[in-house]
């Protein structure tokens, strides 16, 4: 049976509709808080666009080794440096590169605040130029958002026909040739999740109601993302796993890197908010993710003292945010410059999850570590306080 590949909806409300995006679409990036990423890096990939030789595969904006510059970073011949959106192994980038230039989806995996989003969203902006066709998995996520929905009042004066079809993310993705991408896969109930079987294996979508069915063009994939840490996660089942290739995001091995990420992070955030406060300064980022490597690890930087582990993940994602409500502290109620006193009530908040358990390992690190350490006094007495 011949593809059809379903308009939009053309009464008044669709209109209505249409126009909203565009205001949305034509405002003021300066006025937005944040930007798509094929937005913001926009310059970066028209460099890359332009300087890129190598062979693509159908539909993609940029060769699988640009896609890969872009990520980790570089210089071209041009001169344009590349800043890195990945801080990790290159090889890594280049596995999910590599898989989504065969017809096996790509699932990010690893546990909370290890930039599984991020890079999702990057590698779309790159190979698609287009990062927003996106399905956000939920406890409540229903079957219509992975596979179409009906405008009922379209459906009701003539029934099912093309017009009254709602597209979803991924049937836009799929009729355009595109990256689609499926946010925390892992949270969907599983028969949602199995409805993505048949797109993944057929590169179809069935649409039972016209006994019709929408192809997918050449250039479409799927990146879906999924964590362990989560209550309420919903295991894949081994059909739709092996509809995969998985890779596993880790958390930064050294310490340098995860201050590195926490720190680029952070002078984005800081210029999106338009924060009046100084960059805060490397060491003040590097106590923090000190502080959480430790908790997170079990053990001191130099192996000689245990400590517990709360029951938090103390990913670099919470030594960003961290950061970022001292800055803004500091910013709005200090003199522009972090300190101990404004990092203190952030730290706490984020070690400190279960009032009982955490509170108990939080008292002693401070006790037997925070205490311990000379340079470290005015985070010791900042927290003290709070506690």
């Amino acid at each position: 049976m011949t593809a059809t590949k379903p308009t939009a909806t053309k009464n008044k409300s669709s209109k209505k509709a249409k126009t909203a995006a565009t205001k949305t679409t034509t405002k003021d990036v300066s006025t937005v808080l944040r930007q798509h990423v094929e937005t913001e890096f926009a310059n970066e990939l028209t460099a890359l666009e332009k300087e890129d030789s190598r062979q693509r595969p159908p539909n993609w904006r940029l060769s699988p080794w640009a896609v890969a510059t872009y990520l980790v970073g570089g210089v071209l011949d041009s001169g344009v440096e590349i800043s890195p959106k990945y801080v990790g192994s290159r090889r890594l980038m280049e596995i999910a590169i590599a898989t989504l230039a065969t017809d096996r989806a790509l699932l990010l995996y690893g546990v909370p605040g290890t930039g599984k989003s991020w890079v999702s969203e990057h590698l779309a902006a790159a190979i698609s130029g287009d990062s927003t066709l996106l399905i956000q998995g939920t406890a409540g996520t229903s079957e219509e958002a992975i596979r179409y929905g009906w405008n009922y009042a379209e459906l009701l004066a003539k029934g099912p026909s093309a017009s009254a079809i709602v597209e979803s993310p991924l049937m836009k993705a799929m009729a355009t040739g595109k990256i689609a991408r499926v946010e925390e896969l892992t949270r969907m109930p599983a028969d949602v999740q199995d409805t993505l079987i048949t797109v993944l294996s057929e590169k179809l979508l069935p649409i039972a109601e016209l006994g019709t069915e929408v192809q997918a063009s050449k250039g479409f994939n799927l990146i879906a993302t999924a964590n362990n840490r989560d209550k309420g996660v919903n295991e894949l089942s081994s059909a739709l796993k092996r509809r995969f290739n998985t890779v596993i995001l880790p958390v930064p091995d050294r310490a340098d890197e995860e201050v590195q990420i926490v720190q680029k992070r952070v002078e984005s955030l800081g210029r999106a908010l338009e924060l009046p406060a100084e960059p805060p300064a490397l060491e003040e980022i590097r106590r923090i993710v000190t502080i959480f490597r430790e908790l997170r690890g079990g053990v001191t930087e130099d192996g000689k003292t245990k400590v517990k582990s709360p029951s938090g993940t103390l990913s670099p994602a919470e030594a960003i945010s961290v950061v970022s409500s001292g800055m803004a502290l500091a910013a709005h109620f200090g003199d522009g410059q972090l300190s101990a006193e404004d990092m203190a009530a952030g730290v706490q908040g984020a070690v400190v999850k279960d009032p009982v358990q955490d509170a108990v390992v939080w008292k002693e690190y401070l006790e037997t570590v925070v205490k311990e350490r000379e340079s470290w006094q005015d985070i010791y007495r900042a927290c003290r306080e709070l506690a």
